[in-house]
């Protein structure tokens, strides 16, 4: 009986090692141009390997011998560039029109059926990392948490879990946390900080007390994360840029002409602060500059991609919620803000603000489907950003700003594999974007 029990424990305690050798799964990109999200000249003809969820090496045919066990997967003629990002998004709204109605109806379907499909959708468009910036607290971590183990499919998330503002609006208060006073302020990041949220979105700090936003940007540097603060009013900007907020998103100021003198000084004098890192900015700007076209041509709303996930009654009451697309109050004022746009745009760049792709995705008609790309082809083809510059601001710089840059955001050996690829120049047509042809993320084909 001895020697049998010896035996069993020397088998299991080489089954491990037995598994551990075993040579990891190999596939090779071969022939596709590659933008390696570092901003130099493409590669052409180049050659990826990926070993088992990480970049093995990067090289050109010719000169990067592909395994001979490799799976081989062309990428001739097309475009392979790192997966995207979307620093700005919301997995438990779907595009629906009608807050209150959504609100009140949908919160037990967000962890099980609203978020994931949100998530879903949204690797299928190429985006392999996104921030999502207001959502329920338990509903947050558990997408997140299963999508990182497996369980589902979607991108690799950064969460922020509720807003953090002065009041909630009414309802709303399992997905924002009022505050009442420094005390209550710091309590909140630590709650939010001990359940393991990635940043902390602060929202409205204008109506807070300066000592309230200062509190939750100093409890939160103090736990190691980052502060994203919206940035729609001046005083917003103002007590974000006196408090050291990380991030702003938005372009705002509703239908102002530009940004004030004191504010871009403000700004410029932060930027400047080298000691600090960058000032990161989201400016969500694409669906502003395209609600009239819109409103005009509906007939994207009928692309069945932002289906993807949802049961047939909720697909049907968002269609409903958006019959009309001309008569929503969420856009009444955006035709008197979008000829403010570029130049607020502009004033930001020359401030020495790191502009980073991000949407608002889920918000009424802008879907997780295919906001990303858009924003993408506004930045380019209607504010002048080159090609280049656009990609990083969807690769590289969101990797920097959530501290991940060692690992994704550029196609290097040793980091994740988070891939795409898309047939054609994509630096010519950004918006071939629209169209992703191949997903990897972490080394599993998607798509």
């Amino acid at each position: 009986m001895r020697a049998r029990i010896l035996f069993l424990a020397t088998i299991l305690l080489t089954v491990p090692a037995l598994v551990s050798t075993q040579p990891k799964p190999i596939k090779a990109l071969v022939g596709g141009t590659l933008i390696d999200g570092y901003g130099g000249r493409p590669i052409r003809n180049g050659v990826v390997l990926i070993e088992g969820d990480r970049i093995s090496a990067v090289g050109q045919v010719g000169t990067l011998q592909v395994p001979p066990n490799a799976e081989v997967i062309s990428t001739e003629a097309m475009s392979v560039l790192p997966g995207l990002w979307d620093m700005h998004v919301h997995l438990m709204i779907n595009g629906h029109a009608d807050y209150a109605h959504w609100d009140k109806t949908y919160p037990p379907l967000f962890e099980s059926v609203i978020m994931p499909a949100s998530a879903r959708q949204l690797l299928l468009a190429g985006v392999t990392s996104a921030r999502d910036l207001g959502a329920p607290l338990e509903a947050s971590l558990s997408v997140r948490d299963r999508i990182t183990g497996g369980k589902i499919p979607g991108p690799t998330m950064y969460i922020s879990g509720p807003f953090i503002q002065h009041a909630p609006y009414p309802g709303t208060e399992y997905f924002r946390w009022g505050v009442n006073g420094t005390d209550d302020a710091r309590a909140k990041v630590r709650k939010l900080a001990d359940a393991g949220v990635n940043c902390i979105k602060l929202i409205d700090q204008d109506e807070m007390t300066v000592e309230e936003v200062r509190a939750v940007v100093e409890e939160a540097h103090r736990r190691r994360l980052t502060v994203v603060a919206h940035a729609h009013r001046p005083d917003e900007i103002r007590r974000g840029l006196a408090a050291g907020v990380d991030f702003f998103e938005h372009t705002g100021l509703a239908s102002a002409p530009e940004y004030p003198n004191d504010i871009i000084s403000a700004i410029r004098e932060r930027t400047a602060k080298m000691s600090l890192g960058p000032l990161f900015w989201t400016p969500t700007i694409e669906g502003l500059f395209n609600y009239e076209y819109l409103r005009d041509n509906p007939e994207q709303l009928d692309d069945s991609a932002w289906h993807e996930g949802l049961p047939k009654t909720i697909i049907d009451d968002i269609k409903q919620s958006i019959v009309h697309p001309d008569r929503l109050p969420y856009f009444q004022l955006t035709p008197a803000r979008r000829p403010t746009l570029a130049r607020k745009f502009k004033q930001l760049q020359e401030a020495g603000v790191v502009m980073l792709v991000g949407t608002d995705s889920g918000i009424p008609m802008k879907f997780h489907s295919s906001s990303t790309w858009r924003e993408l082809d506004a930045w380019v083809n209607l504010l002048g950003v080159d090609s280049m510059t656009a990609i990083r601001g969807a690769t590289y710089w969101p990797s920097v700003a959530m501290k991940v840059d060692g690992e994704v955001g550029t196609i290097s050996p040793g980091k994740y594999a988070d891939i795409i690829a898309v047939k054609g120049d994509v630096l010519r047509y950004i918006a071939l974007l629209q169209r992703v042809d191949l997903v990897i993320k972490h080394g599993v084909r998607y798509r």
